[in-house]
């Protein structure tokens, strides 16, 4: 019996790093969230520990924050449309290569070696009025003065999915990887065409890969300030910008808290929707 105790242990030994890791690094923190969501902010500044719905009912109630919510699905949905479309051909490109695969999921990983903001930040000098692009179309003589190209929403829907595309490429690459080549085959000799074994047999099988991608950059760009905030202009702030604003400028941590759990309990629920009908495990591919 002890023997049997012993083993049954084991495994919750072993895990008891991640779990200490994960409890003390995201549960705990969330609970303070939840909690400072309920405080009030006071007239002098300072928080009032306490059970008030205030900042609840601005945060539900407010039409500013609700239309604020929707632009950020929206630019959400449209970026992850566009990496899904961009991406797809990419990703099919690497998994049907032969003797260069290696090379081009190296120059794909490239971008994850250089800091997120720099990359977003690289496009001021592209996009910008005395950009790369600007000097180009001036040189050519396309354009006599330089174009405002930079500080709207198709900027920002732009550098998102710069951010985000190796994310669907990968996740939908694991997915066709996992597909034996020789099924298409099959199909064209029983008279298919190449187009139709692919639409008929090969997209079929990679679409909870297309999923999983799917999810990623959508959870991703709904959830990030930094694109927005360098790329936007005032108009393009996402729902990540208020709660920046509130808790980092205002130092208004209720309020702040209350919108960022509005965010996570919609962005959790697409993850839950997501795990009903897929599971994790191709996530999980296509993370690592």
């Amino acid at each position: 019996m002890g023997i049997e105790a012993r083993q049954a242990r084991q495994p919750w030994i072993l895990l008891s790093p991640a779990l200490t890791a994960v409890t003390l690094l995201l549960f705990v923190p969330l609970a303070f969230i939840v909690v400072y969501s309920f405080w009030l902010r006071t007239a002098t500044g300072a928080d009032q520990a306490g059970f008030y719905l205030d900042n609840w009912r601005e945060a539900l109630g407010d039409a500013f924050y609700r239309d604020i919510l929707l632009s950020t699905l929206r630019i959400a949905a449209i970026t992850t449309v566009v990496c899904a479309l961009v991406g797809y051909p990419a990703a099919y490109f690497i998994a049907r290569s032969r003797g260069n695969k290696a090379i081009l999921l190296l120059l794909l990983m490239l971008p994850f070696w250089i800091s997120y903001i720099i990359r977003t930040m690289s496009w001021i000098n592209i996009l910008g009025v005395s950009g790369a692009l600007n000097w180009l179309l001036q040189t050519i003589g396309f354009v006599d003065e330089p174009v405002q190209m930079l500080y709207n929403e198709t900027t920002v829907i732009l550098g998102l999915v710069h951010f985000l595309l190796p994310f669907m490429i990968l996740n939908v690459y694991v997915a066709l990887e996992g597909i034996d080549v020789s099924l298409e085959d099959a199909a064209c000799s029983l008279g298919s065409t190449r187009w139709q074994a692919f639409r008929e047999v090969t997209l079929p099988l990679s679409l909870p890969g297309l999923a999983a991608g799917g999810l990623l950059c959508f959870v991703l760009s709904a959830g990030t300030y930094i694109t927005p905030l360098v790329l936007g202009g005032p108009r393009d702030a996402m729902f990540a910008n208020l709660v920046f604003e509130a808790v980092i400028t205002q130092l208004n941590w209720p309020l702040g808290s209350a919108l960022s759990l509005m965010l996570l309990a919609i962005l959790g629920s697409l993850v839950l929707i997501y795990n009903h009908f897929l599971g994790m495990g191709q996530l999980m591919k296509g993370l690592g």
